[in-house]
């Protein structure tokens, strides 16, 4: 396999720990590389090992831009109910910060979660992603 094509989005975090656990939870993606660069930096490549695709977290003393709706993370979930655990896990956690709402095809049932640097992760069901783009011109191949 070769790596062509979207493979990683990076964001800086300030607390490498709370950060893993935010989108271990909420995202169900692990750690599959973890460094420390020789200026100390530390690097961590998150991935739910659906696709080669990873979410690179780079220790930062500060976040001067993240992302915020409509600059936003998605990561779909297996259903409505598995959306609604999670919007009541955030929810409780004070980082629930809109939704759930249901907006019907192709949009789906959604949600935005805050992370600990106030980055924006959006929880949906329905949006049927990998349908549109096989559908699409090409069949979603780049040929």
């Amino acid at each position: 396999m070769s790596d062509v094509g979207l493979t990683h989005i990076a964001l800086p975090v300030t607390n490498m720990e709370a950060s893993l656990a935010f989108y271990a939870t909420y995202a169900h993606m692990r750690v599959v590389h973890r460094r420390t660069d020789p200026d100390g930096t530390e690097v961590v490549w998150l991935s739910d090992r659906t696709r080669p695709f990873v979410i690179v977290l780079i220790q930062s003393p500060r976040v001067d831009a993240p992302l915020l709706p409509l600059a936003h993370l998605g990561v779909g979930r297996a259903t409505r109910q598995e959306v609604d655990a999670l919007c009541e896990h955030a929810r409780q956690a004070g980082c629930l910060r809109q939704g759930p709402t249901d907006s019907g095809y192709p949009i789906g049932y959604w949600a935005f979660l805050s992370d600990p640097d106030g980055h924006t992760l959006e929880i949906s069901h329905g949006q049927e992603i990998a349908l549109t783009v096989a559908r699409a011109p090409g069949g979603g191949n780049s040929s």
